[in-house]
């Protein structure tokens, strides 16, 4: 089709839905041929523009894409270094177990609240050391409500809990039987659920040596760019993983020319609809990254907390600007957007002095 139109050069357009297009994508790029994708909410919203029918197939996805990337409505697509690539790589695997993780703990609630619905009441954080060689060692009321405390505490050291004697230990082990004598919990199919918690318990403790080996290796690969790394962290609060997630999925930050592209690659910049007088709700437009979005927020969360500037930030937000926290939280992200882009061009330091007279500054 090139040769026959005369045409001097080719851009190939793809739906950036799932993992599909990856490997199609780098190749291309290795052939030195322009790539572009296509947002897969743009496909969805334009698939009834050709033939006003909501039918869907691969053929007219084809044409949707080659029309969107015809009139513009596409981003390119540059393959990152194989440093960022390694980042987002550990960062997903880091995600899928987390995720594992909560529902496993839910899973464990779940069989707790049916077979031994009182045992909240003597551990109220079930994944604490002791519960959790109390789960191993006795999972039923049945297992310990004939035992005394003695005997319940060296099932725990059986269990590999060192301190599983003391004063503490003997109070827990009481009510613990006290409670299981008196359980209102489900008598049926006891062996099985013996056998879920067993092995529901079993993955759990593996989720965490799991993701501590994971939290180990990030540290190790930050190692390779010390400088950048070392220039984040001298914002107070701002820990190794959020780091990590936000170069995983923004790569080099010293690309963007702004805080408000940052903030587009996130997802988090805003949109309005509003027509003649009427104006309606201000939200962000949640077009880009989940995860960089949603560890952006939870980084902004824990500066509100830990560092001195945001903290006087937010205070001055909600004090003097009289906002919803929730909406001030969103304004410090676009904050923090800012001083990171301009960290990375600046090669400078975070300087919580300069920051810390700018808003008193503000406030006057």
């Amino acid at each position: 089709m090139q040769r026959e139109n005369g045409y001097s050069s080719v851009i190939i357009g793809l739906e950036s839905t799932g993992h599909y297009w990856f490997n199609l994508a780098n190749w291309l790029v290795y052939q030195e041929i322009d790539v572009v994708l296509v947002n897969p909410m743009t496909t969805k919203r334009n698939k009834e523009n050709r033939d006003n029918s909501q039918s869907k197939n691969d053929i007219k996805d084809a044409l949707i894409i080659a029309d969107a990337v015809s009139r513009g409505y596409y981003r390119d697509w540059n393959k990152q270094d194989d440093f960022f690539q390694q980042l987002r790589v550990i960062v997903d695997e880091r995600e899928y177990w987390s995720d594992q993780q909560v529902n496993l703990k839910n899973r464990i609630q779940r069989c707790l609240d049916i077979v031994f619905p009182e045992y909240t009441q003597i551990f109220k954080d079930w994944t604490c050391p002791r519960s959790i060689a109390t789960l191993k060692a006795f999972p039923l009321p049945a297992d310990v409500k004939n035992l005394t405390a003695q005997n319940v505490i060296e099932g725990w050291r059986k269990e590999g809990f060192k301190r599983a004697g003391g004063n503490t230990g003997k109070q827990k082990a009481t009510d613990l039987i006290n409670q299981a004598r008196f359980s209102v919990g489900s008598t049926s199919a006891l062996e099985e659920r013996k056998k879920e918690i067993s092995r529901l318990v079993e993955e759990y403790e593996r989720s965490i040596a799991i993701l501590n080996q994971i939290k180990q290796e990030m540290i190790i690969l930050l190692q390779k760019i010390p400088m950048v790394v070392e220039r984040m962290k001298s914002i107070k609060g701002l820990s190794p993983l959020y780091i990590t997630v936000i170069l995983a999925n923004a790569g080099d930050l010293s690309q963007y020319k702004h805080g408000k592209q940052f903030l587009s690659q996130a997802g988090l910049n805003l949109a309005e609809s509003a027509s003649g007088k009427k104006k309606g709700q201000i939200v962000i437009s949640k077009r880009g990254r989940r995860q960089l979005r949603k560890y952006l927020y939870l980084a902004v969360i824990g500066l509100v907390v830990n560092n001195p500037a945001f903290k006087s930030w937010h205070e001055y937000n909600i004090k003097v600007l009289k906002m919803k926290r929730q909406r001030s939280i969103f304004k410090l992200i676009g904050k923090l957007a800012r001083i990171l882009i301009g960290m990375a061009r600046n090669e400078e330091f975070f300087n919580p002095e300069k920051t810390s007279a700018l808003v008193k500054d503000i406030a006057a």
